[in-house]
This record gives C-alpha cells, structure tokens and sequence, in this order.
C-alpha cells in the first residue's frame, strides 16, 4: 500500500463553502473524497484507491490511498476510515450514486464499523445536474464541467479505461502505470475545488437575491408597440463561473460574476379582479362591475343580475406586473378563463426592497420551471 501526500498551494476555492457547512461545522470539517475501483459492482471488483481533499490552516491539501495489491483492499479502506473520522462534512461528485454506496458495501464486507450515513453530504452533481440544458452542457460529467469552467487537464484517461492500466500494474509494477493512476485521481480530487463553484447556479434559483435597485424602461416591442418594463440589479452571494443569461415567459436574465440584470415586462391596462364568493354579488352591466349584494338594494332590479364567476369582478387601471403562482394578492386577470396573472405595483411596493427581493426569486424561479 502506498499513501501520497501533497498540497493544492496553486488552487483556489471560488465559492463561499461556508454555505456548505451546518451549524457548529467549520472550513476543517470538510472532506472531498473520490475513488477509483476495478468495476461498478462492490460484490465482483476492488476498490484500488481513495483520494482525498481536506483545508489545513487554510492550505488544500491532499491524501491518496492506493492498493498496489488486490489484496491490500482492505489496508487502504482502513487507512481512509480511521483518517475520514475526523471529518463531519463529505463532498463529492455523483457520489450518492456511486462512491458512497461502494464504500458502504466494501465497509461492511470488512466488518468496519464505519457509518457513512452519519456524516453530511454535499454530492456537486446531483445538485446541478437539472441545470444542464439551461448551460447548454451536452452531459454533467465531471471532465465536461471543467472544461465549460475552462479547466485543463493533463490526464487524459477515463475511470473505465484505467482498470485494464491497474491490473497491468498490478501485474508488472509499472511506475508509468502508477503515475498515470494516481493523476487521474488527483486530477479528479482536485477538478472538485472548482468544479463546486457550479453551485453558484442552483444558488441563483434556492437561496436569497438582493435586488440592489429598480427602474422602468420603455423600449420598442417585435410588434412595433411602445412597451415598458423593470429592470431588477441584481446581487448573489456566489459568483457565476461563467456568464448567463437567457429568457423565458417574456422575461430576460443576464449574469455575470455576482451581478445580475432581470428584466421583465411592466403593463399599463385596465385589469380586473375577480371575487370568489360570486353568489354574494350582483352584476351591474351598465356599469360592468359587481357589487356585494349587503350594498346593491338601491340598484333597480332591472339593472342588475345575480353574479356569476366570470362576471363577478371589479376594474382597475394601473400598473401591473406579471406572477406565476398566487405569491402576491390581490391578484388581476384581463378575463376570467385567462391563465396570466398579474398583481398591482403599488406605491407602496415600489418603496419594498424586501417585496422587490422576493419578486426576483419569484420571476426566476418560474423562468426555469416554466419559460427558460
């Protein structure tokens, strides 16, 4: 058994990990963690190595636990084991689907009394995979990450095809072997201090947004109409590795670093607001308004009729913002059977930094659901 030991001095983690961390856990509590095995299956194969990142008085450094035989499966698994312990945070990628449960197995095989499911976990790419259209990623492979992140790597090998390369090594003791092994998995450990700064995009969608300030724009509509909209600056916590934007349900997103620019579109109609207790109501149509039948007793019999849902409303002309889901009442509609809906920008809710703040998560959110 061999164990490598170095430091990542030249790498530098561009995401805030602290809000990876639960309460009580600091910046030493985390544990990157990557293995390679001889085959999908703990029951047929061998677990050959295990590498590791950890933060050491603020320097990245390394661990890799390697098998020069099959039969040292166990001696590395041990090794990991009793260092992991000191750990309360595991991050890794895809491993809730692979590296986890064939650590579990392999622990059980050996009798390790080592609980997995007792630590947290942070898996990179079960938390970005959903964003891989709207990156225009052809796939979410870790090596495909790293290049949209623009990252260069000098190992040039897939997990599947160094299998064949270990049990060469296994075999003859190549040094080259070795090293073409143990790069790969240092590449892969190491690719995972950037590559976690993908989280930055689910971030974008989950956690809090500042809108740090709010206009109206007019602008020229593909129709030729005169239109206007708000334009949202935004801020984020995290900074977008790459730069986004994209539209959707007649909204606009750009980003770039922990900046951000959402438009969308502002109406100056007429809309109407629909009660739902319409038996309680008369519908006046000289007027074509509703109104509560406890007012409606000096209204003529003759000029008025008993409500129905598609009448029952009353009209307002102001200023109208779309929504997507009821987050902002009274909601507006132009027609009872449309499915747009809209909420009044009110003086008030233009002096709400706070309602501005949850109307861009708003917008965002459905951009992704149902536009983008």
């Amino acid at each position: 058994m061999k164990i490598f030991n170095g430091e990542f001095s030249d790498t530098e983690v561009k995401y805030p990990v602290e809000n990876l961390l639960g309460e009580g856990q600091e910046l030493k509590d985390l544990l990157f963690l990557d293995i390679e095995t001889t085959g999908l299956s703990p029951a047929n194969s061998n677990l050959y190595m295990i590498g590791v990142v950890y933060n050491e008085d603020g320097i990245w450094c390394y661990r890799q636990f390697f098998a020069e035989k099959y039969e040292e499966e166990y001696q590395i698994l041990k090794e990991f084991t009793d260092f992991a312990r000191n750990f309360k945070l595991f991050i890794h990628y895809n491993g809730n689907r692979f590296d986890l449960p064939y650590l579990t197995k392999k622990c059980e095989h050996f009798s390790l009394d080592f609980d997995i499911s007792s630590f947290g976990g942070v898996d990179i790419y079960r938390r970005i995979a959903g964003y891989r259209d709207l990156l225009g990623l052809p796939d979410m492979k870790q090596k495909t990450v790293e290049e949209y992140l623009g990252i260069d790597r000098d190992d040039v090998y897939s997990g599947g095809e160094l299998i064949s390369r270990y049990h060469d090594y296994v075999c003859y003791g190549d040094e080259k072997l070795l090293t073409e092994l143990i790069l790969h998995n240092r590449e892969d450990i190491k690719g995972m201090l950037s590559v976690i700064q993908m989280l930055a995009y689910p971030d974008m969608f989950l956690r809090p947004v500042r809108v740090m300030g709010v206009k109206a724009n007019y602008f020229k509509a593909p129709d030729g109409r005169r239109s206007q909209e708000i334009i949202m600056r935004l801020r984020f916590g995290a900074a977008l590795p790459v730069p986004l934007s994209f539209r959707g349900l007649g909204c606009y997103f750009s980003g770039d670093g922990t900046d951000g620019a959402l438009k969308v579109p502002l109406y100056d109609e007429e809309m109407k607001y629909f009660y739902a207790n319409f038996k309680d109501y008369y519908y006046l149509p000289a007027e074509d308004i509703a109104i509560h039948k406890s007012i409606a007793g000096f209204v003529d019999k003759d000029h008025r009729k008993q409500a129905v849902a598609a009448d029952c409303y009353t009209r307002k002309k102001s200023l109208f913002l779309p929504e997507w889901d009821m987050v902002f009442t009274p909601f507006y509609k132009r027609e009872y059977r449309s499915r747009e809906i809209f909420f009044e920008l009110t003086d008030e809710f233009k002096k709400s930094r706070s309602g501005f703040n949850m109307y861009a998560e708003h917008v965002l959110s459905a951009m992704l659901e149902y536009g983008a």
